[in-house]
This record gives structure tokens, C-alpha cells and sequence, in this order.
């Protein structure tokens, strides 16, 4: 028989500070019993000392072993309406490609990248920093696994079109041509959060890198660091 939410174990994975604010102030007060693991190493101990009815992933940077994909049900949130957008640096993508809203997903996490199947959608905005938006989508995800914990969903396949998305590369923040205030200011925004490399121009030996962009009456104003171009720019 399953247990239900008010015995069972959870473990909840992130790897961002936001993921454990969320954690220490709303997850951890759900019923049952709740751990927190930040790394990689964590995981795999976690997983065998609390034999979990759900592991669920905030923001994960690594891959999940096979051993504790099959250990338990592994719930991650991917920051798109899957089929459409598996793949790495999601919400980069989706801003470069114009969009303003996506659905935030949380799926049973298989071998094949993003494929799983479906627990739950929710609509999520997509204004504001990155990191500001890091932030609401996990406050998003929290309350989704309180949902997912309490029903026990069964996760439905996906369906449609499959639009994967490439993993960007640090060298992907150097500010591109673009053709108007409006698109520098998307391309600072959706770079700035804690661990991410910043949008950047060259020149002359110098990498200027921008945060807390603002758009204000047709221009972008933004916080700049200027310094030496890392590796003489190799």
C-alpha cells in the first residue's frame, strides 16, 4: 500500500540559492517528512537512507543517475509546454525566440532528456530578470509539489511536436546585433542571475559585462563591470 503524504519521505533537489529559500520557508512545513540535498553527492546517499515516495528537482545541473531514476519517482520542472522546448537553458531560449509566457511543467524524469511523462502545467510569466523569474517559478514548483504529493497523479505521455532547444554556451552572452533597445534590454535580462555568465561586449581588450538592465523611455540603462578580456580572448 502507498503511503500517504503525512508518512511519507520526500527529497527535494535544487541547486540554486532560491531553491533552498523556497525550501526552508514553505516545502519543508508540508506534510510528511522533507530533506533538502544541494549537490550531486547528496543525491545518491539521500536517495537509499530515505527511500522517497517522490524526489522532485527544482534546478538541477547535473545528470541523475540511473540507479535513482529507478529508485524512485524523480519529478523535475522544465520551464516549457513540452513536447515544444526540451532541452537545455530554457528560459533563454524561449526569451530569444520573443516569448512573454510559457507553461512551467513538472514531469517524470526518464533516460532521454525532458521526455517523461506529464504530472502538471502551470502558466508561468516570463518579465522581470532572470533571476527574478528563477525565483517565481520556484515559488511555482512548490506549490505544484504539494499538489503532486498530496494526489498521487498519474503522469500522462507527451503529446505533439518535439522543438528541442540547444544548450547556450558561455560564449552565447556576447551581445549579438540586434535591432532595437527593446531586444538588448531581453537579451541583458535573461542573463542576470546568480552563476550565470552576463551579457558582454568586447573592445579593445576589455569585456564590459551588464546587469539590472532597465528599459526606460527607448534606452536601456544597465549596471556595467568593465575588465580585463578573460585568456586575452582565446
Amino acid at each position: 500500500m502507498t503511503k500517504g503524504p503525512e508518512s511519507a519521505h520526500y527529497v527535494v533537489a535544487g541547486a540554486k540559492p532560491w531553491n533552498r529559500r523556497v525550501f526552508d520557508e514553505v516545502i519543508r512545513a508540508y506534510p510528511g517528512a522533507w530533506s533538502y540535498v544541494g549537490s550531486k553527492d547528496e543525491l545518491a546517499p539521500a536517495i537509499e537512507a530515505t527511500s522517497p515516495r517522490y524526489a522532485f528537482f527544482l534546478h538541477w545541473s547535473w545528470k541523475v543517475p540511473p540507479k535513482v531514476l529507478e529508485a524512485t519517482a524523480c519529478v523535475c520542472f522544465h520551464m516549457t509546454d513540452v513536447p515544444y522546448g526540451r532541452g537545455g537553458t530554457p528560459l533563454q531560449n524561449l526569451i530569444v525566440r520573443g516569448h512573454e509566457r510559457t507553461m512551467l511543467t513538472a514531469l517524470r524524469m526518464v533516460d532521454e532528456i525532458d521526455a517523461g511523462p506529464v504530472y502538471a502545467k502551470r502558466e508561468l510569466d516570463l518579465h522581470g530578470s532572470a533571476e527574478e523569474i528563477y525565483v517565481r517559478s520556484s515559488r511555482l514548483a512548490a506549490e505544484m509539489i504539494r499538489e503532486i504529493a498530496t494526489t498521487e497523479p498519474k503522469p500522462e505521455a507527451q503529446e505533439g511536436e518535439v522543438v528541442a532547444f540547444s544548450r547556450r554556451r558561455p560564449e552565447d552572452s556576447a551581445i549579438p546585433e540586434l535591432a532595437s533597445p527593446e531586444a538588448v534590454y531581453d537579451f541583458v535580462r535573461m542573463l542576470d542571475a546568480d552563476g550565470y555568465p552576463p551579457a558582454f561586449l568586447d573592445h579593445r581588450g576589455f569585456r564590459y559585462s551588464f546587469r539590472r538592465a532597465v528599459l526606460y523611455d527607448g534606452r536601456v540603462e544597465a549596471d556595467v563591470t568593465i575588465a580585463a578580456i578573460p585568456d586575452g580572448g582565446r
